[in-house]
């Protein structure tokens, strides 16, 4: 039990605490001593006083050890003793200031109420002559509200300093948390871009190399003709391209993330009218694609970069996922929209009823692998630039689709 000790102030007694509290309690002596001879010198105390007031004052002292730990019981204690002893003065002037430094406000001020109600009138009855008792009442009011406004102002500056450990260390906790916030979405942006970039040129690298595979095999089991010299070199050739262009790509982000400064070069973001690539080598490798711009030019110019990109990613993404998922299967891919109606980008493709079973489509016999984050990230994407993806199967047909923001001008 603390007696109503604020948590906010340190209990605890370090070796400079005992330090001061040694001083305090030889200087409340030595000045106990130098009051009490004065008083005796000028012959105000008498008979039963001048025997108490030397054992009162030194309760007072001793209480003062306690002062850290029990700010309201040494208060209580060395209440009758500075009331009645002129040698308790200089140890209650420290335990007045320790009490209104360690007690709440409201305990504080009742406590002053009790020395004031207590100390006044006994110290002018026992020690008041004639017209020095004005002077007496002073004193005493002087003394109790100095050593008060002493301990309170003790206590407002430790009070600060706390709020202000209290106040740095939240901001600390603020800037490591926005710290570590700030390189999870770097590392989230850099698996989005790394995943957008190379997820499509490694897909048509499997299919490519699982189209020459299926021919061998096929040209091996005597189930078709056997590859010539120059379809060879052609595959070959693709593959080649493919991955020429997946380690650019590469080299591409490698770029950006190397960098410096905020902004993205504008020439490195692939555009809306880099889809058309998109389509070109998807159809390259034997996937039937529509693509239905239905956005004009100028139109086009206007969008912002960044929603080039996520367009583009979109597109992306939904292609590659249908080369994954139904290889050979029909895909349409859809932009619409208009400044102050949006922008939508839709790609669909039919599944096929049974995934492996259908000899017609001369891809691998085992799925292309994925990571499986590619609609995670990009749906985050999305998010970023205010829009919402949405991707289901009904009826046979898988549907990605994203709904964009295009403010009008």
């Amino acid at each position: 039990m603390t007696n109503g000790l604020d948590p906010v102030l340190p209990a605890g007694r370090t070796w400079r605490d005992w330090a001061v509290d040694a001083v305090l309690f030889c200087a409340a002596v030595f000045l106990g001593m130098v009051v009490l001879g004065v008083v005796e010198e000028q012959g105000e105390l008498s008979g039963r006083m001048a025997e108490l007031d030397p054992l009162l004052g030194l309760v007072a002292c001793l209480a003062l050890w306690w002062r850290r730990r029990f700010p309201l019981a040494v208060a209580l204690i060395g209440l009758p003793a500075v009331a009645l002893s002129t040698s308790a003065l200089p140890a209650g002037a420290v335990i007045v200031t320790n009490f209104a430094l360690r007690l709440r406000w409201r305990q504080a001020l009742l406590t002053l109420g009790a020395y004031v109600v207590c100390m006044v009138p006994s110290g002018l009855l026992l020690y008041g002559r004639g017209a020095d008792l004005f002077v007496d009442a002073v004193f005493c009011l002087a003394y109790l509200l100095t050593t008060f406004a002493w301990g309170h102002a003790l206590r407002s500056r430790r009070l600060l300093l706390q709020r202000l450990r209290v106040d740095a260390e939240r901001a600390r906790a603020e800037h490591e948390r926005r710290l570590a916030d700030a390189r999870r979405g770097e590392r989230q942006a850099i698996a989005r871009e790394m995943h957008d970039v190379l997820a499509h040129r490694i897909s048509l690298l499997s299919v490519h190399a699982g189209a020459l595979a299926y021919r061998t095999r096929q040209a091996q089991a005597g189930a078709g003709p056997a590859l010539d010299s120059a379809e060879v070199a052609e595959s070959a050739e693709v593959v080649r391209g493919s991955a020429h262009e997946a380690v650019e790509e590469l080299q591409e982000v490698l770029h950006l993330l190397r960098a410096e400064g905020d902004g993205e070069p504008v020439s490195l973001l692939p555009r809306i009218e880099d889809i058309d690539s998109l389509v070109a080598d998807a159809r390259a490798t034997g996937q039937p694609v529509d693509f239905h711009p239905e956005l004009t030019a100028d139109a086009v110019h206007e969008l912002r970069s960044q929603l080039h990109r996520t367009v583009y990613r979109v597109a992306q993404e939904g292609l590659t996922n249908a080369r994954k998922h139904a290889p050979g299967a029909p895909v349409s891919v859809c932009l619409a929209g208009g400044a102050g109606r949006g922008l939508t980008v839709e790609v669909r493709n039919e599944l096929p009823a049974s995934p492996g079973t259908d000899e017609a489509i001369p891809a691998t016999d085992e799925a292309i692998p994925g990571t499986g984050a590619g609609l995670t990230g990009l749906a985050e994407r999305v998010r970023l630039d205010g829009g919402t993806l949405d991707y289901r199967v009904a009826d046979g047909t898988f549907t990605l689709c994203a709904r964009l923001p295009w403010s009008a001008r």
